[in-house]
């Protein structure tokens, strides 16, 4: 792995080469031939020490649209912001994007280090391979299906070096129950009771729109499995945290899950990274001091 992503490296530093924005092409040394677009906002006083949010588009793949979403926000927020586009060509569906590429066109699990979910974590060791950081944890944020892709990142295990992980407005979720197979709940994917114990404890911020009710979108999920997780995608959130809780105290730990409605917000990306970025600027500054 290390001499690919040494190969990637020189490219990243077109991520910090000016204020704004800056796109990089990037391939993932377990995903050859399937190029992702990293677009990044870069605040005025950035330096390596900057802390690094990764950011995860929704169904529409519009990963420059996410990136000036960041844009006015970067400077205040001392963040370097990078969305990691996955285009629809070469990773294609839901199940290349918000479900992991974990299985194959016959239902197998595929190796692990194929899964998407480990793109952003080879990602930021590329970064500080760099030295584009020196940070040592990073952040992730994703909204509708990026949203759904964090969570279940988060959910299958992949936090390793994630300093605060937060989902916004996601169609579906991965309860965190054992009983219900996977990608509406964490059964079949090698979990255990000490697994979801351990997730429990890891700070989960879950964003709501609170106008987020629409369900005539043709990317709202209304398949069966979706619908029993609540009618629009703000009370699938409540009820992803309240399963959350229920199952804590099933097994005597605390819940470090949060749920933030944010008012009078429906399902827009640009509005839900502007309550999204100082609370997941708080928590990256205060990662590391």
């Amino acid at each position: 792995m290390g001499s690919a992503l040494a190969m990637t490296a020189a490219d990243l530093q077109g991520l910090v080469a000016h204020a704004g924005a800056n796109d990089v092409l990037y391939e993932d040394p377990f995903l050859a031939g399937r190029p992702l677009s990293l677009r990044s906002a870069c605040p005025r006083t950035y330096s390596p020490s900057t802390p690094v949010l990764l950011v995860h588009h929704g169904d529409l793949r519009n990963g420059a649209d996410f990136r000036d979403c960041w844009l006015p926000l970067v400077d205040e927020a001392q963040l370097l912001a990078i969305t990691l586009e996955f285009s629809a060509t070469a990773y294609p569906g839901p199940e290349w994007y918000n479900l992991g590429n974990r299985l194959d066109t016959d239902g197998r699990e595929k190796p692990r280090d194929e899964w998407t979910y480990g793109v952003p974590g080879r990602l930021f060791a590329a970064l500080c391979t760099q030295e584009i950081t020196t940070r040592r944890r990073y952040g992730v944020f994703g909204h509708s299906s990026g949203g759904q892709f964090v969570h279940r990142m988060i959910s299958l295990g992949f936090r390793e070096g994630v300093a605060a992980a937060a989902t916004a407005n996601a169609g579906t979720y991965a309860m965190p129950d054992l009983q219900i197979g996977f990608p509406y709940g964490l059964g079949g994917t090698h979990l255990d009771e000490a697994a979801l114990r351990t997730l429990l404890a890891f700070r989960l911020t879950i964003f709501a729109g609170t106008a987020d009710v629409d369900t005539t979108s043709p990317h709202f999920p209304n398949d069966a499995a979706a619908m029993r997780q609540g009618p629009t995608r703000f009370a699938r959130a409540h009820a992803y945290v309240a399963a959350a809780r229920d199952a804590a105290k099933r097994y005597g730990v605390p819940c470090a899950w949060a749920i933030i409605d944010v008012a009078d917000v429906g399902h827009d990306g640009k509005q839900m990274s502007e309550a999204a970025a100082p609370i997941l600027a708080a928590a990256l500054h205060a990662s590391e001091e």
